[in-house]
């Protein structure tokens, strides 16, 4: 009896646990959708902070898409993050498959070598790489932004494909080398599919970083024409006040995409696990 009731208990706190965490989630996101939709003349009207207008404010998306140019630096961010996203993980595949199937000496002290790039704050490599872009003329170039990014970005790629490549038995290498697979077929036909699991995460979380980067777009790109969205939302402040819910209407509107990405890897995620389970 003692014991069913402290299983009762201890599912109860985790409940309240989960709920608390729940709340504290879920209520910024509603303070921003309840900002978002609010005109300009409710924030002077003594509204609360979490309560809804008497009239939606549509205006604040459509002057976001328009005034703030929002589907330009949208366009910006998607053409830099398709660039980035796919050629850092193929990259970060290669680098992985060489330092866990192919014959590399010191492959520890190469993986060490990446792993030092993660150590390296962003912050100290702004003035060298303003220097040295400026130089080449790559300021203001997608090339010049994505390019950096998967410099930045590499490190923990492999650091997440390691890993998971030294999971899969090497049995499976064997197998193909038999089958008359070479290293290049062992990697695009067998390796790959596996880690389809791993790279589906890559994806989420690479798409999610380079979408939302702003020091360094920042500082690479100054053309009001080929700014990403976090640059140029912030553009919505300087240039048109402090208009907090046409800040949030284009907060809410460039999350879209970030939404879209994770919907979609998120079930090739789950459907990859199923797979390997069922193996």
């Amino acid at each position: 009896m003692e014991g069913k009731t402290k299983k009762i208990a201890k599912k109860i706190a985790l409940y309240v646990i989960l709920i608390l965490l729940a709340v504290i989630w879920v209520v910024p996101m509603f303070t921003l959708v309840a900002t978002a939709i609010k005109s300009q003349s409710d924030f002077y009207s003594g509204i609360g902070l979490f309560e809804l207008p008497d009239n939606i404010a549509w205006d604040n998306f459509i002057n976001a898409i328009t005034q703030g140019r929002l589907l330009t630096y949208m366009k910006n961010d998607l053409i830099v993050s398709c660039l980035k996203v796919p050629l850092g993980i193929f990259v970060e595949a290669l680098a992985a498959f060489a330092l866990t199937r192919l014959k590399v000496k010191h492959k520890t002290g190469i993986f060490v070598f990446f792993l030092i790039g993660m150590m390296l704050p962003m912050q100290t490599a702004l003035v060298p790489i303003n220097v040295i872009y400026s130089k080449l003329g790559l300021l203001n170039t997608y090339f010049g932004l994505f390019y950096v990014y998967i410099g930045f970005g590499i490190s923990f790629g492999i650091l997440i494909l390691r890993g998971f490549f030294n999971g899969i038995p090497k049995d499976i290498d064997e197998a193909a080398y038999i089958d008359g697979c070479n290293k290049w077929q062992l990697f695009y036909k067998i390796i790959l599919p596996v880690a389809k699991p791993a790279i589906a995460t890559l994806v989420i979380t690479d798409f999610l970083s380079t979408w939302n980067e702003y020091l360094l777009a920042s500082v690479i790109i100054n053309d009001n024409t080929m700014k990403t969205v976090p640059v140029g939302i912030m553009t919505f402040v300087g240039e048109h006040g402090t208009d907090y819910g046409y800040l949030c209407a284009g907060v809410l509107l460039s999350v879209i995409p970030v939404l879209i990405v994770y919907l979609i890897f998120q079930r090739h995620f789950v459907e990859g696990m199923a797979g390997a389970v069922k193996s």
